[in-house]
């Protein structure tokens, strides 16, 4: 994995550090610098942080000279070769006493405590794998951020009904939209937006599968946790605030929708394969075409 990198950084050395905390930017000058200003209040505890760089450039040292300012080792990358792939290479350097990383995108800010109530959790029991937050948007809204795995049917409902019927029976179930967005509980998978995973059962599971550029990752992490007979733990009593996709800026963002749908399908197909259901897997393929055209007419406005 390491063969991706352009150059090599001075690696930080904080004491007694067990927790790392690994970002990847991509044109992420604005929203990176608050990210990381907010990692100080949301732990206790010494954190090795690595930001690794999916869009490098000759010309600018902006998002190095944030990430060192932040006392963080700045990973620049050959090759713009997805989200996963990033968290994987950064994973990789990581010192082996760490234990727990931190997984978040870079438009997010961690409000007070965040990592070490996530941690605490965490640490109750080892069966447990990794733990996510409670993820409010910039309007103060929750972002359904602990799923359940989805299935043939969730899929296919969600992918024909989601754009016309939004409060469909599948969406609602997909999306684990329950009255308990306070409680506590385990869920199938949770967002990659930001989440605790225990080190050793990412290196387990070789990290984040590459196949998915971006989008689904975190869906397939957290299949394969379950698949392992570990939990994936929702605690919404630490909380993280999404301040903005950035990265769809641009003229991206139709491109970006497609991503999403077709590593839908891909997760899908790959977890219902064979002839038995092919038929299925047509409907399914149709209903996301579908919904990925108008969303993409949309994001294009």
């Amino acid at each position: 994995m390491m063969m991706g990198l352009m150059s090599t950084a001075p690696t930080p050395s904080p004491e007694a550090a067990r927790v790392a905390v690994v970002t990847v930017s991509y044109g992420s000058e604005v929203v990176l610098a608050p990210f990381l200003s907010s990692l100080s209040a949301a732990a206790s505890t010494p954190l090795y942080i690595v930001v690794a760089d999916n869009k490098p450039t000759d010309d600018s040292q902006a998002v190095s000279t944030i990430a060192r300012a932040a006392g963080a080792v700045y990973l620049p990358l050959s090759a713009n070769r997805g989200y996963g792939h990033a968290i994987n290479v950064a994973v990789a350097g990581l010192p082996p006493e760490i234990e727990w990383v931190v997984v978040s995108n870079p438009d997010v800010v961690a409000n007070s405590s965040a990592i070490d109530r996530l941690l605490a959790v965490a640490r109750s029991d080892s069966g447990i794998a990794a733990v996510g937050p409670s993820i409010l948007e910039a309007d103060g809204t929750v972002y359904p951020s602990a799923r359940a795995i989805p299935s043939l049917r969730s899929g296919v409902g969600h992918a024909l009904f989601a754009n016309i019927w939004p409060g469909n029976p599948w969406t609602r179930r997909y999306r684990a939209e329950t009255d308990q967005v306070l409680v506590q509980r385990d869920a199938g998978w949770l967002s990659g937006a930001f989440l605790v995973v225990r080190r050793s059962v990412f290196d387990e599971l070789h990290g984040f599968d590459e196949s998915y550029f971006m989008y689904f990752e975190d869906v397939d992490l957290g299949f394969r946790i379950g698949k392992l007979g570990l939990r994936s733990v929702y605690a919404p009593s630490a909380v993280v605030v999404h301040t903005g996709a950035h990265s769809t800026q641009g003229g991206e963002s139709a491109r970006m929708v497609r991503a999403h749908h077709d590593s839908a399908r891909k997760f899908l197909f790959r977890r219902y394969p064979g002839p038995v259901f092919w038929p299925v897997r047509v409907v399914l393929a149709a209903g996301l075409g579908i919904r990925a055209h108008f969303a993409e007419r949309r994001a294009t406005r």
